[in-house]
């Protein structure tokens, strides 16, 4: 799971929230221009785009720093300390500046931009379209989910938090103080949520109840000190009396405004705990459906129907089974074997080894540089296995995956995982992104759905990296598998958050649909997990099956000619935009071929 910790689109309410983008086509200027009056539209184009981007930058010193290492070389000279907000003022100021965006893209002469320039426009326009039909559902987002909310990424967002000089150190600790009115802003959002009926359910209450007790449990011993001291002690254009000063200053700022801040956040939630009028899925709401609707269209980009995507995971079911009972008659040790008997060796290793396999292939942007790092004890319950923190615009090098211990991932599923999160999947085609000549404010936007299926699409190939038969079986096994299971839920996600399932319907439907023998208590956190989750499930394996259905089609159609380190190229350069305008790029590459 690639984590977007450090953008968010033009004026988004909630921080650290992606937008999924369909694009329309690039195309050249089509009417007579003279060469002046294409400079000056053009320019002002420019000059209005970096402005949006200047003022995008400026809204959250997280998404700044994290977007840009060295900002004054973007003219980015100040900034004022913030965390964002969710305030409902802040919300129709939101609304009313996007209104105001619409209407300045409307006086430019889209015909007069260039082909770049109009790929822009057109992420802009559609951002701002798709942000406006987002408003009935303002107090329908959840700023709080269990294991990708504000209160489990704000940690890892601020342990990472580079400093490269005194100025980084001294914003963070300004940032620290801010965290209070931060969480207070959530509070009043959540209160707001409590009075409309829309406050999450009883399972998700508890477990970030439980999730903030963990995290502030030993103040003194918090590891937002420990990983403070060791970027301290690693700068060496400060002296030791002002580390140790600053070392004072954070520890104080940690035991009394950040564990305050997160203790303040279990009591409102142990307060708004049962207040929601609705523990079934969205349909359950007055604009529930109308909301699923909008989150799969959103984190895909396709205009499907539900029913439509629907048809297309349970087709995908029968085909991943089919090739599943392949591998087994192929080779029938596997039903006795133990996949984590396979050593592969330490991550680094691992990603090493992929890079390398990359490199001989000859995939461009490669051979970037990464680290590793371990999810914190304290926060092991509430982060996912693993995931991938992306670089800044302007200094990919700083690639960092996280791993968390408590999955007890090894062997085929480790490797498996790090193809997902790094080489050949978030990491590399985020990598291969910012290697582009793309303008800057497109590189703030993107879509799940395109950096999910790339990071699926490129996980189902890694068997070719693989150095024998055996491991190559395994991971085929593992791949055809997970998919399997990640179809079932989002079937059952369809059928909680559209249909209206309660646990007696998805129980009914393991066992009358897929011959399982499963109790409501068998399913019963498997279902609060789905409530928490809308659409999930869907957009995930979705994304994953149209990129590969697009290759399925290019080989079919393209013969011979067709090469698949190009044509995974073609999905590359596309991109993180929505999936139907991934697909009509590839149709267009697939004309070009023929």
């Amino acid at each position: 799971m690639k984590r977007f910790l450090k953008k968010r689109t033009p004026i988004r309410i909630l921080a650290l929230l992606f937008l999924c983008l369909s694009l329309s086509s690039c195309n050249a200027p089509s009417k007579l221009f003279s060469s002046s009056v294409l400079r000056q539209e053009q320019s002002s184009f420019d000059s209005y785009t970096d402005q949006l981007f200047m003022e995008e930058m400026q809204e959250n010193t997280i998404n700044l720093h994290y977007t840009l290492s060295k900002p004054e070389d973007f003219g980015i000279k100040s900034h004022k300390i913030s965390l964002g907000s969710l305030s409902k003022d802040s919300s129709k100021n939101s609304r009313a500046a996007i209104e105001n965006i619409l209407a300045r893209l409307s006086g430019f002469d889209y015909d007069a931009l260039n082909g770049k320039q109009q790929l822009t426009y057109d992420i802009l326009k559609d951002s701002c379209e798709r942000e406006l039909s987002a408003s009935p559902f303002y107090y329908y987002e959840e700023p709080l989910r269990p294991t990708t909310g504000i209160q489990s990424e704000l940690p890892i967002l601020l342990a990472e938090y580079a400093f490269y000089d005194s100025c980084d150190v001294t914003d963070y600790l300004a940032l620290l103080t801010c965290l209070e009115d931060y969480f207070q802003e959530i509070a009043l959002f959540e209160q707001e949520k409590s009075k409309e009926g829309l406050f999450m359910s009883p399972y998700a209450a508890e477990t970030l109840i439980e999730a903030c007790k963990t995290f502030t449990k030993n103040p003194s011993e918090n590891y937002l000190i420990h990983t403070f001291n060791t970027r301290i002690d690693a700068l060496d254009n400060i002296s030791e009396e002002k580390k140790a000063l600053y070392k004072r200053q954070n520890q104080s700022l940690v035991e009394n405004a950040v564990i305050p801040a997160y203790e303040n956040l279990t009591d409102l939630l142990a307060k708004l705990k049962n207040t929601g009028n609705n523990n079934a899925g969205l349909c359950g709401l007055p604009k529930g459906k109308e909301y699923y609707k909008y989150l799969v269209r959103t984190n895909t980009g396709s205009e499907k129907s539900i029913e439509e995507l629907q048809k297309q995971t349970k087709q995908q079911r029968r085909l991943d089974m089919e090739r599943l009972q392949q591998i087994l008659a192929t080779n029938p040790e596997l039903l006795h074997a133990d996949e984590n008997g396979l050593d592969f060796g330490e991550p680094e290793e691992i990603l090493n080894h992929l890079q390398k396999a990359m490199l001989s292939e000859f995939y461009p942007a490669a051979n970037t540089s990464f680290e590793v790092n371990y999810v914190h004890q304290s926060l092991e319950d509430t982060l996912a296995p693993a995931f991938y923190l992306t670089a800044p615009i302007d200094d990919i090098s700083r690639n960092v995956i996280y791993l968390n211990k408590s999955s007890q991932y090894r062997g085929i599923q480790l490797f498996t995982t790090l193809a997902h999160e790094g080489y050949p999947g978030h990491m590399y085609q985020n990598s291969y992104f910012y290697s582009l000549d793309y303008p800057i404010l497109n590189k703030l936007l993107g879509c799940i759905g395109y950096t999910e299926g790339w990071a699926i699409f490129m996980e189902n190939k890694a068997d070719r990296f693989l150095s024998n038969e055996k491991e190559a079986a395994w991971q085929k096994l593992l791949i055809y598998d997970t998919n399997i299971s990640s179809i079932i839920l989002a079937s059952v996600d369809i059928g909680i958050h559209y249909y209206g399932w309660d646990i007696d319907d998805c129980v009914d439907f393991f066992n009358s649909k897929l011959g399982s023998s499963v109790t409501s208590e068998d399913l019963a956190q498997l279902y609060d997990i789905i409530l928490q989750t809308p659409g999930y499930y869907l957009y995930y394996i979705y994304s994953g099956q149209i990129l590969k259905d697009l290759e399925t089609n290019a080989k079919d159609v393209l013969g011979d000619k067709f090469d698949e380190i190009e044509f995974n190229q073609a999905i590359l350069d596309s991109g993180p935009i929505g999936l139907d305008m991934v697909k009509r790029n590839i149709e267009n590459y697939i004309d070009e071929k023929k």
